[in-house]
């Protein structure tokens, strides 16, 4: 692609925040780094992709509100993580913390453990066992 005919489709989600850099030719030949806005496709697709990870976010949290999960899980699929990821940056097992999606287990668990938790998605220990917190997200809409 030319350096000239890099789409600048801005009707993307960032909305001219946020520039990718591609490769495209210039009048010499020569390959440059061009900067694009976006294009329709690339759009397109991105916008289904965060519609995708909100409806998840917002089945999680509503099993978090029945007391089905713990509000572990909440934050894991809100910070877009997997079971493995969080359980590395804690020092646990994987079935450790998946235990911990469980409100059963997740009540037991001592403030040192909480406060590593919280600490990973930052939030106090308050705010990561706070269910209320958790229901009036779900009211504010998602950014």
């Amino acid at each position: 692609m030319k350096t000239t005919e890099v789409p600048q489709d801005d009707a993307g989600m960032m909305r001219g925040k946020w520039k990718d850099p591609i490769y495209t030719l210039d009048e010499k030949g020569n390959y440059v780094t061009s900067y694009s806005l976006g294009w329709e496709t690339k759009n397109a697709v991105m916008q289904h992709a965060w519609e995708e990870i909100h409806e998840r976010v917002e089945a999680v949290r509503q099993k978090v509100i029945a007391g089905e999960l713990s509000p572990l899980a909440y934050y894991l699929e809100k910070n877009i993580m997997d079971v493995g990821l969080l359980a590395k940056y804690v020092g646990k097992w994987k079935w450790t913390v998946k235990k911990h999606l469980k409100p059963k287990y997740f009540n037991r668990l001592s403030d040192e453990m909480l406060e590593k938790y919280a600490r990973e998605f930052k939030l106090t220990k308050e705010e990561l066992t706070d269910i209320e917190r958790i229901k009036n997200e779900g009211n504010e809409g998602q950014t």
